[in-house]
């Protein structure tokens, strides 16, 4: 058993009923070929055979209901995976919309503390006879990154594979787990020095920030954002949308503008909230910013834990045109990357922290209702396979993320890059953010402008 790292506690610390802290996926599969209409039980019952299992699917707190229990982990020794691994089936006719619904009602619901932090359902009865699995995991055991690579590890370039494990099977390169015994005393004297040295530079780092913002400086400091329909108090239910785009059309809108396909993704976003809150009569005056997550990881970082910094970028929806919205953001986003080359990587999860903060601060009863926000929105790039993947067989055609929303942030986006394409997931508390669906149309139609204008 072990304690948390700070960032990965504060997870477990912020969780309540209206708060759910796991990250979930949704991936959709297309069966190989002679597959019968028992596919979906006959993978169930594989998964539920493998009972070998990496040490970070047997985390769960100590104490479930003591202030222990959100700081230190114990290893499960006996996991029911019967428990943790569901078959579910769609009502007729089975259709993405009805997918989406039973996706968005298990989001929604807490993971039980008692048992380690995940949960996993393989869902049929699809249609057009695709697989659906939905996967969610604590966000205090890892982050996006984390997630993305365990999987790639199950899966398979070779479509006659048969032999994939489990999500929850050990593999050779195992990342790390918040689970160990204790420090590493020499370990400790090796970094001390420049521990040492990134903790003295963390306040004048912070003044440095506040200064920029001050003089008028293109990287946004927290507390700049307007007020906005998304930043509210939430409940517990939740929505999802998701949908998926060809990466190729994203990157001749990069190419001919000179951005990155970053920015792109942004400017996608950006025109399809201005035209959302158009239609619900709630574009505020002043671009709208969000949080952009990046990673601190170094090359060859087989992840485990949170590794991450956020950075602010103007959103610029206050402009129509949907180019010098874009320049705007890709200007925005240059500024903000600049500064975070300057620092360490503890100053820059410290300028993360400061740009958080507002999220910690909406957890007092009434805060989200008045105090300027440090962002709107949180959109989240995550990069994930570049060729076709296959578990035994059957080919993965969807990899969705769903992500955390919380009071002052009632909207979340994040996508993850699939061998040539984006797969849009739209998180978002089923009661302030109405007709969520209607993003989708939104987004298509901004990337339709954006290709019109610079082609």
């Amino acid at each position: 058993m072990g304690f948390l790292a700070p960032i990965d506690s504060v997870f477990l610390l912020g969780e309540s009923r209206e708060h759910p802290m796991h990250v979930g996926g949704m991936h959709l599969y297309v069966p190989p070929e002679g597959a019968g209409p028992d596919y979906a039980r006959e993978m169930y019952e594989s998964f539920i055979a493998q009972h070998e299992m990496h040490p970070l699917y047997r985390n769960r707190p100590v104490n479930p209901v003591g202030t222990l229990g959100n700081i230190r982990m114990v290893q499960d020794q006996d996991v029911d995976l019967e428990y943790h691994v569901r078959l579910s089936a769609l009502p007729r006719p089975g259709r993405v919309r009805e997918l989406l619904a039973l996706v968005s009602r298990i989001h929604g619901t807490l993971l039980d503390r008692h048992r380690p932090l995940w949960e996993m359902h393989v869902i049929e009865g699809l249609e057009d006879n695709r697989l659906a699995i939905y996967h969610k995991i604590h966000h205090s055991l890892l982050d996006g990154i984390t997630a993305l690579k365990m999987l790639e590890r199950t899966l398979s370039t070779d479509p006659d594979a048969r032999d994939c494990p489990a999500p929850w099977s050990p593999h050779e390169k195992r990342p790390r787990t918040n689970s160990r015994s204790g420090p590493n005393p020499l370990a400790l004297l090796r970094s001390g020095a420049d521990l040492i040295g990134d903790v003295a530079g963390l306040a004048p780092t912070a003044v440095r920030l506040a200064n920029q913002a001050l003089r008028g400086s293109d990287v946004l400091g927290p507390m700049q954002a307007p007020r906005s329909m998304f930043n509210v108090p939430i409940g517990g239910a939740r929505r999802f949308a998701a949908q998926t785009w060809p990466m190729d059309r994203l990157s001749s809108v990069a190419k001919a503008t000179g951005t990155k396909l970053n920015d792109v993704v942004l400017a996608m976003c950006a025109g399809a909230l201005r035209e959302y809150l158009l239609e619900q009569s709630a574009l505020p005056d002043d671009p709208l910013i969000t949080a952009v997550p990046v990673s601190l990881r170094a090359p060859g970082d087989q992840g485990g834990g949170n590794a991450v910094s956020i950075i602010l970028c103007n959103l610029a929806t206050d402009q129509a045109d949907p180019v010098r919205r874009l320049e705007t953001i890709a200007h925005s986003m240059r500024q903000s990357k600049e500064f975070m080359r300057s620092v360490t990587p503890l100053q820059a999860m410290a300028i993360g922290a400061v740009n958080m903060s507002s999220i910690a601060l909406n957890q007092i009863p009434g805060y989200a209702r008045f105090a300027q926000p440090s962002f709107n929105i949180l959109i989240s790039n995550v990069p994930g396979p570049t060729e076709d993947l296959f578990y035994n067989g059957a080919r993965l055609d969807g990899l969705y993320p769903l992500s955390i929303v919380l009071d002052g942030f009632a909207l979340n986006i994040t996508l993850t890059s699939r061998a040539g394409y984006l797969d849009f997931g739209l998180t978002g508390d089923r009661h302030s953010v109405p007709h969520l669906q209607r993003l989708l149309t939104h987004l298509e139609d901004s990337l339709t402008d954006l290709e019109k204008a610079t082609a």
